[in-house]
C-alpha cells in the first residue's frame, strides 16, 4: 500500500511528559525518531513538557508515573506510561489508522454503509474510552491498596519508638534510670518519629521530578559532610569508617540535597547494623564516562536472599534482625525514587550473616545546563 503524503495524513497531537534524564533513554529517543518519521503514518505534532517546570500537568492529566505520552487529539485522550511506551504506541497505531479510514469514509449522503461506519466509529470510541477508564480504575485501585499497606506499616513503625519511650518513662518512675537518661531516650525516639514522618510524606508523593533540581554537584564533598554529621554516632559506638574517594572524581549532575538524603539514609543503615569494632566501607568510583558509582558496605547481619528483591519497594518494611535494630523501613524506598529520578540505579549485594553492600549510580556532569539540542539527536 502506498504511503500517504503529508497532506493526506491525519494530524495526531501528542504530549510527552518527561524530564531531561528520561529523554536521554534509548527507548524514548527511538520513539521520538519514529513519530517524526514517515513510517508513523500520521502528521504528528509532538510537544514536550518537563514536570519540574510544569508540575500542574501531573494533576491535570492525572499522571501517576512518568515518562508519559498523552494522545491529546483525536479524541478520546489516552495516556501511555512505563518502560514500554514505544511498544504500546506501535500496537495502537493500526487501530488509530483504522479509525481514520472510518472517519474519512463519512460522506454527506448517509447511506446504509455510512450508518455502519458511524456505528463502528462509535464503537471504537467507546472502546477507547473504556480502556482509559479501566486504566484509571486500575491506577486508583493500586493507590488505595498502597495507602492501606502504608497505614498498616505506619502503625507498626510508630509502635516501636512509642513503646520504647513508654518503657523509659516507667523505668525512670521506678528509679531504674535517672532523668538525664530518660531525656536522652525520649529525644532519640522523637527523632525517629520525625524521620519516619518525613519519609512517609515523601514516599506518598508522585511529584519526584518536581522535588529534584539536578545541578553540577561535588558528590565527594556531600559524602564528607554526611560522614562528619554522623561522626558522634559512629565514634560513640566504636565503629570505624573507611573511605575510598579519589581526589579527581568528576562532578555529577544531581540534586545536592537529595544526594545527601540518599547517602545519609544508607550510611545510617550501615552504622545501625554494625557492631562495636566493625568498619563501614564507603567508596565512590568513576565507573564510566557517564556514571559515578557509590558503595556503602557493612559487616552486619545481612539481608535474607528472598528479601533482597523487595527491599527497595514502596511501603515494604523488612523485619528487625535483633532487639537493638528496628529493621529496614521506608527510607530505602525514598532512596530508590531519588536515584531513579536522576536516571541512575540502586541495588544491594548481601551475604546473610556476613554483611551488605548498597550501590547506586549518578550521572556525570556533562554541561547539562547548556541550551538543549534537538531531542532526536545523539
Amino acid at each position: 500500500m502506498n504511503k500517504k503524503t503529508a497532506n493526506e495524513q491525519t494530524k495526531l497531537n501528542l504530549l510527552l511528559v518527561a524530564n531531561r534524564n528520561h529523554l536521554s533513554r534509548g527507548d524514548l529517543r527511538s520513539l521520538i525518531r519514529f513519530l517524526e518519521s514517515e513510517d508513523c503514518g500520521f502528521d504528528v505534532n509532538l510537544q514536550f513538557s518537563d514536570p519540574k517546570e510544569q508540575p500542574e500537568l501531573l494533576e491535570l492529566h492525572k499522571l501517576v508515573a512518568i515518562p508519559a505520552l498523552i494522545k491529546i487529539d483525536p479524541k478520546p485522550k489516552q495516556i501511555f506510561a512505563g518502560t514500554s511506551i514505544f511498544e504500546q504506541i506501535q500496537n495502537w497505531l493500526p487501530r488509530w489508522e483504522k479509525e481514520e479510514v472510518l472517519i474519512s469514509g463519512l460522506g454527506i449522503n448517509v447511506r446504509h454503509s455510512d450508518v455502519e461506519t458511524i456505528r463502528t466509529r462509535k464503537e471504537l470510541l467507546l472502546e477507547d474510552e473504556n480502556l482509559v477508564l479501566r486504566q484509571e480504575n486500575e491506577t486508583l485501585a493500586d493507590q488505595i491498596e498502597s495507602q492501606e499497606r502504608l497505614l498498616r506499616m505506619v502503625a507498626h513503625e510508630l509502635r516501636t519508638p512509642l513503646s520504647a519511650a513508654k518503657l523509659a518513662v516507667q523505668s525512670q518512675s521506678l528509679g531504674q534510670i535517672d532523668i538525664s537518661r530518660l531525656q536522652e531516650v525520649i529525644k532519640r525516639r522523637l527523632d525517629e518519629i520525625e524521620s519516619l514522618s518525613n519519609d512517609l510524606l515523601e514516599v506518598g508523593t508522585t511529584r519526584w521530578e518536581a522535588l529534584c533540581n539536578p545541578q553540577k554537584t561535588n558528590l565527594a564533598h556531600v559524602a564528607a559532610e554526611v560522614i562528619l554529621e554522623l561522626e558522634k554516632y559512629w565514634l560513640s559506638r566504636g565503629i570505624g569508617i573507611n573511605t575510598d574517594i579519589p581526589t579527581d572524581l568528576p562532578k555529577v549532575f544531581a540534586d545536592q540535597r537529595r544526594m545527601r538524603q540518599v547517602l545519609l539514609n544508607l550510611i545510617e543503615n550501615a552504622l545501625k547494623f554494625s557492631k562495636s569494632g566493625d568498619t563501614v566501607e564507603i567508596g565512590i568510583l568513576h565507573r564510566t564516562n557517564q556514571w559515578v558509582q557509590v558503595s556503602i558496605c557493612d559487616k552486619g547481619p545481612g539481608i535474607p536472599n528472598d528479601e533482597q528483591q523487595r527491599i527497595f519497594l514502596d511501603r515494604v518494611r523488612l523485619p528487625q534482625t535483633s532487639s537493638q535494630t528496628s529493621g529496614f523501613g521506608i527510607g530505602l524506598s525514598v532512596c530508590r525514587r531519588i536515584v531513579e529520578v536522576h536516571g541512575g540505579k540502586i541495588w544491594v549485594v548481601s551475604d546473610p550473616g556476613k554483611g551488605s553492600c548498597f550501590y547506586f549510580t549518578v550521572p556525570v556532569w556533562d554541561n547539562q545546563n547548556k541550551s538543549s539540542q534537538p531531542l532526536t539527536q545523539g
